[in-house]
């Protein structure tokens, strides 16, 4: 996959994601949404730390006697937005298990995961 064929793939399935959202009625499957849009965030994210390597492969950022100075620079990856992604995937999952627990409460409470049934129910 080159150029920007990978952020258009983001960017549709964050429009899935959000349409999920905006749209379904079943809170089931705006959770879903919810963690299709979360994931296409994360995916953004680390596309936009990789750096194009000026000639052969990216490598780990790991500085040897061979690669000093600039060329480290330019054939190592970033790892900054990759430890960011690794916190914003537990951090994902977390919230996935609070809307998880919420929706089964809602369910145990209403007796269905419709969104306008809970609305009209509610008192």
């Amino acid at each position: 996959m080159h150029g920007v064929v990978p952020y258009v793939f983001c960017f549709l399935l964050f429009s899935v994601g959000a349409y999920a959202v905006t749209v379904k009625k079943n809170l089931v499957k705006v959770i879903i949404g919810v963690l299709i849009m979360d994931n296409a965030m994360n995916l953004f994210l680390i596309l936009l730390g990789y750096r194009v390597p000026v000639s052969g492969e990216a490598a780990a950022p790991i500085e040897t006697p061979a690669l000093r100075g600039e060329e480290f620079i330019a054939h190592s990856v970033d790892p900054v937005p990759q430890a960011l992604i690794l916190t914003a995937i537990v951090i994902g999952l977390a919230v996935a298990a609070l809307m998880v627990v919420m929706a089964v409460r809602l369910h145990e409470k209403y007796g269905t995961f419709d969104l306008t049934e809970i609305r009209k129910l509610k008192g």
